[in-house]
């Protein structure tokens, strides 16, 4: 009785989700789900995709096409102050001080 129990819970839950998949089965199931992942592809993804794309150039040009645009070609000058303040002590001050 245990065996036929579990068999027939089994039985259940593979009809659920055989009709949850509408109900179709096989090549027809196949087919179906193939149907849909191709106009899924073609109606969403690829269109996303291509945007992106579209924009990733668009940016590119006008990056490129602005010859007017600053560009950093030397390294900065360092700054010559010890602590980081305007109005500090150095740091062979605060050396001198301390002893």
């Amino acid at each position: 009785m245990g065996r036929r129990s579990w068999e027939r819970s089994f039985g259940n839950v593979r009809s659920f989700v055989g009709n949850a998949m509408g109900g179709l089965r096989g090549w027809n199931n196949l087919a179906s789900w193939a149907v849909a992942g191709t106009l899924a592809y073609f109606l969403w993804v690829k269109p996303a995709q291509q945007l992106r794309k579209e924009e990733e150039e668009r940016a590119a040009l006008a990056a490129a096409s602005d010859k007017y645009r600053y560009i950093e070609k030397r390294k900065p000058i360092p700054d010559p102050q010890d602590t980081g303040l305007i109005y500090g002590k150095k740091k062979k001050n605060l050396e001198s001080s301390d002893n």
